[in-house]
This record gives C-alpha cells, sequence and structure tokens, in this order.
C-alpha cells in the first residue's frame, strides 16, 4: 500500500471520533453522518486505486468475472473459479467497465456505495433516540473502511441487502422485538409433566394438523405484515446473490416478523433472486445449457484453506494451506455452536441473537478472510455490549495490520509477518466471545412466562 501513512491516520480517526461521539452522546443529523462517511471512504478509495499494490482476488478474480460478462461470459467459468458466487455483482462490473471507468474505481465503487447506503440502516436498526449516534459510529468504522475502500470485498453489498431486510421485516413502532412467541421448551416440558411422555407424543402428533392450519389462516389487518414479509425475503435473496454466508442472517430476519404465515412468506421470497439469477445465465451471461452444472458445482464448493484464523492458524503455523481435516473438523464445530448459540438466545432479540450467531461463527471458524470482521459490525454496532468496542478496535487494529502495515513488504518478509499476524488472531476467541449479548439472552419485550409473580414481570410494549 503507498498511501499507508494516510490511510492510518484517517482509520485512526475513525476511531477516535466514534469513541468521543460515544463518550459525548452526539447525535449528528444524517447529512453529517453521511458527509463524514463519504469522506472516509471516498479518500482511501482514492488513494487506493492511486496505489502500485491491489489486493490479489480483487485484481485476479473480481476483475476477470466483470469482463467475462462484458464478453457475455459465465463469470464463474470465465474467472477460472475466482468468482464463485452468483453472477449478480459481476453483472454491475460489467457495465461499470462497459461505462469506461477504470478497474482500480470501478470495483471499488460497488462496494464504498453499498457501505455508504448502510450506514443510515445502522441507525434504522438501531432505532430509538441513538439511531444517529450507531450510524455515526459506523461512518467511522475502520473495518467498513478497509474492506469497501481499500479491499473492494463485497461485504458491504451483502451486508445492506440484508441489514434492509431486517429494517423492513420490523417494520414502524417500537425498536424493541421479542425473540420467537412461544418458549418451545417450555411447552415441552409442560406437556410433558400434565401427559407424560407417551401422552405429550401422541397429543403433539393429533395436534399438528390443527395447528399448522392456526397458523397459517389468515388474519384481519394482516396485509401490511405481508407486504413487509415479501419485501424483506427478496431484499435477504440480494444479499444472498452477493455471497453465500447472510444464510446465517435468515433466521434473525423471519423472527423480526410477527406471525408464522409471514414467516413462511419471507422463506419463500427469499429464494426468488437467488433462483432468477442462477437460471437466467444462460440469457445474461451465455452460459451454455450444458455447463450449468458445472457452474453450480464451482458455486457450491468450498476450498478447504486454512491457516489464517485462531485454532487453523496454530495448527498449521501460520501459513495459508489446503486441509480437508481441519476444515471438516471446524464446519462440524460450526455447526454445534450454531445451534447451541440458537437455543441459548432463542428468546432474544432477533439482533441480539444475529449478533451471538455471527460472532460465534467468528470464533470457531478455521477458515477466514479479514473481510469477514465486517459480517457482526452493523449488528454489534446497532446494538452494542458491554466488550463491543474491544471487539471493534481489536478487530480493527488485525485488519488495519494485514492490509496497511503487511503489504508493505513482498515474499518472504510478507510470510514471515503472516505467520505472526495469523497466530496472533488467537487472543480473539476470548474477545469475541466477551463481545457476545450475554446479558441479552432475554429480550425486554418477551412476555414473562406464567406463574412470574407480579412484581417481577416486565409489561410488554404496546
Amino acid at each position: 500500500m503507498d498511501y499507508a501513512i494516510l490511510t492510518g491516520c484517517v482509520l485512526v480517526t475513525g476511531v477516535v471520533l466514534a469513541l468521543v461521539a460515544q463518550w459525548k452522546g452526539w447525535r449528528p443529523p444524517l447529512l453529517v453522518v453521511l458527509a463524514v462517511g463519504i469522506a472516509f471512504r471516498v479518500l482511501i478509495m482514492i488513494t487506493s486505486a492511486k496505489s502500485e499494490w491491489q489486493p490479489v482476488d480483487f485484481v485476479n478474480s473480481f476483475k476477470p468475472a466483470g469482463e467475462a460478462i462484458l464478453n457475455h461470459q459465465d463469470p464463474v467459468l470465465g474467472s477460472n473459479g475466482g468468482w464463485h458466487f452468483l453472477p449478480t455483482i459481476p453483472y454491475v462490473y460489467g457495465l461499470l467497465l462497459w461505462l469506461g471507468i477504470p478497474w482500480e474505481i470501478a470495483g471499488r465503487l460497488v462496494t464504498v456505495v453499498a457501505d455508504i447506503v448502510l450506514i443510515p440502516l445502522v441507525g434504522k436498526l438501531a432505532g430509538g433516540s441513538k439511531a444517529s449516534l450507531r450510524a455515526f459510529q459506523y461512518a467511522c468504522n475502520p473495518v467498513a473502511i478497509l474492506v469497501a475502500s481499500v479491499h473492494g470485498q463485497v461485504e458491504p453489498v451483502a451486508l445492506v441487502f440484508g441489514v434492509a431486510a431486517f429494517v423492513v421485516a420490523r417494520g414502524p413502532g417500537n425498536p424493541d422485538r421479542p425473540g420467537m412467541t412461544n418458549d418451545l421448551v417450555a411447552m415441552v416440558r409442560q406437556s410433558v409433566s400434565a401427559n407424560g411422555l407417551v401422552g405429550a407424543l401422541r397429543h403433539a402428533v393429533g395436534s399438528a394438523g390443527g395447528v399448522t392450519r392456526q397458523a397459517l389462516a389468515s388474519r384481519p389487518d394482516e396485509k401490511p405484515v405481508l407486504r413487509r414479509a415479501l419485501f424483506a425475503g427478496l431484499l435477504m435473496g440480494l444479499a444472498l446473490c452477493a455471497k453465500s454466508w447472510p444464510i446465517w442472517l435468515i433466521p434473525g430476519m423471519l423472527l423480526m416478523l410477527p406471525t408464522f404465515r409471514a414467516r413462511v412468506i419471507a422463506f419463500v421470497a427469499t429464494g426468488i433472486a437467488p433462483v432468477f439469477f442462477l437460471v437466467t445465465l444462460p440469457i445474461f451471461a451465455g452460459t451454455p445449457l450444458d455447463q450449468l452444472p458445472e457452474v453450480i458445482r464451482v458455486i457450491q464448493d468450498i476450498r478447504p484453506i486454512v491457516g489464517e484464523w485462531t485454532y487453523s492458524a496454530w495448527l498449521v503455523g501460520g501459513e495459508w494451506t489446503l486441509d480437508q481435516g481441519i476444515a471438516t473438523f471446524g464446519t462440524r464445530l460450526i455447526y454445534i455452536t450454531l445451534v447451541v448459540v440458537a437455543f441459548l438466545w432463542r428468546r432474544a432479540d432477533p439482533i441480539d441473537l444475529t449478533t451471538a450467531v455471527l460472532l460465534a461463527f467468528m470464533v470457531v471458524t478455521p477458515r477466514m478472510g479479514a473481510q469477514y470482521l465486517l459480517w457482526f459490525m452493523p449488528f454489534l454496532i446497532a446494538r452494542p455490549t458491554r466488550f463491543a468496542w474491544l471487539a471493534v478496535i481489536g478487530a480493527s487494529f488485525w485488519a488495519g495490520y494485514g492490509y496497511i502495515y503487511m503489504t508493505q513488504y513482498r515474499g518472504a518478509e510478507w510470510g514471515s509477518l503472516h505467520v505472526i499476524w495469523a497466530k496472533a488472531s488467537i487472543v480473539f476467541i476470548p474477545i469475541l466471545t466477551m463481545a457476545m449479548p450475554w446479558g441479552r439472552r432475554v429480550s425486554k419485550a418477551y412476555p414473562e412466562p406464567e406463574g412470574t409473580p407480579p412484581q417481577a414481570s416486565v409489561p410488554a410494549p404496546a
């Protein structure tokens, strides 16, 4: 990176402004928030575009995908597997290249614009009196600036649609929302206590049809909710068109909706955009029909690259490598961990549930890119926890070291720095774990179980 000092000064300024805003309780107007966010991102985008150093995947994976669209070729096959997602973003790349915009700007313009739009959405996600404060803090977020303006990674595009889906699903009113409206575990225990295990099973089987019909039955004045559900699902589908990881956002988005019927509609609508962009590949991208199975195989393929993050870095000595054993173990650990997290936060606000899921993923994943650290940022900043800023500052320092300092070196020197960088990430296991919303496992808006003493109950918001 040719502008390391300038970039570092901008990032430090962002952290200081965000912390001072928290301390002083600033509530800047939206125009000021956007002005700060745009200034930071555009400045770093321009200096990064002028730099001789460019990220490897930005040049060797993203650019070929855009050029493939420009040449009416499949972006997955035309980039030699460098692009292994749906073609939605390469369509935009191709358009910008067709307009004659240099790739160093065009490739970053997509992510910078998305990240700017994400700023007010974080405020909307936070809601309440601190909405503008949270939007301002995201505008100053160093990880967002690095990922969008330096790396040109597409995380901001996935997040802008994912966060928008949450905002639309929640709709107007009080920003606090309960989690699932029925405590499944409590219901099972009550049924077993009343009917015995066998009787509870018979009751569950016998009443399943009636419960399903009741849940799917139409209700008066439900049209606005169903409309929100449809749009939220479509937005979440667009997030999945950018990358596959927003699948972890779907449960929280569904829980934002108040009825089972609305959740079904949102879930079905989530699949519309991905299916559309997949089946129209032969029309818009020129993909031969007989090569569609190969495109799907490449999109589904996840290379077992490990060695950059926490325990996998220590297992392989801090160097990138392909290790199917570690990757398989890590994948299974992710699934087990997320099931446990979903159970522990089952009655939490859906945003807190999502924050917990994303942070837990970071703790146990064996695969990592610095851009992954942006996944949880909008949710953690919108509803910060006690140790949120320890996680934000730590992630910013780690990402900044990789993007700014390590890029001053090449070859063996870079490799030795990478070993230190990768192994040092082990400190994030306790930091990210502490940053999880442990104190908000039960939403304030969640109805108290039966039998709660009157003096201990918390009235649900209207």
